[in-house]
């Protein structure tokens, strides 16, 4: 382990969520000290297909850190110290629509804020930002690994969709499931916020790998139907619904599934992104800040 000096540095960033770690050659260990206090872990610097990149364990080691605990400022100052402009962040998610079934993986353009307790800001005084958010997701990146998913075979990718994010670390009642389904929300999770707007704030790209793990809890199943919303009685064939639950067994079961998968989009698209690239996201600040 190393002290940040002035010949570490790295452009892309990967902030490795539940079952999202890579290995990477001639990796070192880089400490980083932020005016927020201590990232989750050391960040590792090494080379991923011929690029520097800089990967962060989002919950530490040993996935020690709960969601609603994450020192998100910390860790999106030590990526940007280090060069970072582009953020991948692969993340285990819950799905809201019969659609997006287990194994499916979202590249996440909206989200919902449901978080109640996080430091979601880097202007706290003398300098106010309100930083726009409209299209908070950057699709430079979502496009580059949307095409490269294509050359996978019998992957299941979807461009776009709304991440629900919400404080945890305990999972949704019923009701607040079904409330997520009608507002329009494609899936559920507690990291991407607020990663996301902090990113926005060091004018960093920055994407969002969903990758779905379970049904939360909206769910049923009918034994002639399928999956269906939980009622007294499925809606389609009048039969009994069993009600469906989330296990962390059944999350680090999908994940182990989902890693290899996740592992060629970042083989195939990694070698791609121009860092250079004059990305509307480098320019997050204009006009934002009074």
């Amino acid at each position: 382990m190393k002290l940040k000096d002035s010949n570490v540095e790295a452009n892309i960033g990967i902030i490795g969520g539940t079952g999202s770690d890579i290995e990477l050659e001639n990796a070192e260990e880089i400490k980083v000290y932020t005016p927020y206090g201590e990232p989750s872990d050391f960040i590792n610097v090494g080379y991923f297909k011929g690029k520097k990149v800089a990967f962060l364990s989002r919950h530490g080691k040993g996935h020690v850190i709960p969601p609603h605990k994450l020192n998100y400022r910390a860790n999106i100052w030590a990526l940007k110290e280090l060069g970072v402009k582009c953020i991948i962040s692969p993340s285990a998610v819950g799905s809201l629509k019969k659609e997006h079934d287990k194994k499916k993986f979202i590249l996440v353009d909206q989200y919902i804020d449901r978080t109640r307790k996080r430091l979601d800001t880097f202007y706290e005084g003398g300098q106010v930002c309100h930083i726009g958010q409209a299209d908070p997701y950057c699709s430079y990146l979502n496009n580059l690994f949307f095409e490269s998913a294509k050359n996978i075979e019998g992957f299941d990718v979807q461009f776009g969709g709304t991440y629900v994010c919400i404080e945890g670390p305990r999972f949704s009642t019923r009701a607040e499931s079904k409330m997520f389904r009608q507002w329009g929300g494609d899936i559920i999770g507690m990291t991407t916020y607020p990663e996301v707007v902090l990113s926005a704030e060091k004018e960093i790209c920055y994407c969002c790998i969903a990758m779905v793990t379970d049904l939360d809890v909206w769910a049923g199943k009918c034994p002639n139907c399928g999956i269906v919303e939980i009622k007294e009685k499925c809606e389609t064939c009048g039969g009994p619904v069993e009600k469906l639950g989330v296990s962390i067994e059944e999350i680090l079961e999908t994940m182990a599934k989902n890693a290899d998968n996740l592992k060629k989009m970042l083989e195939l698209t990694i070698p791609k992104i121009d860092t250079e690239k004059d990305c509307p996201c480098r320019h997050s600040l204009t006009g934002a800040i009074l």
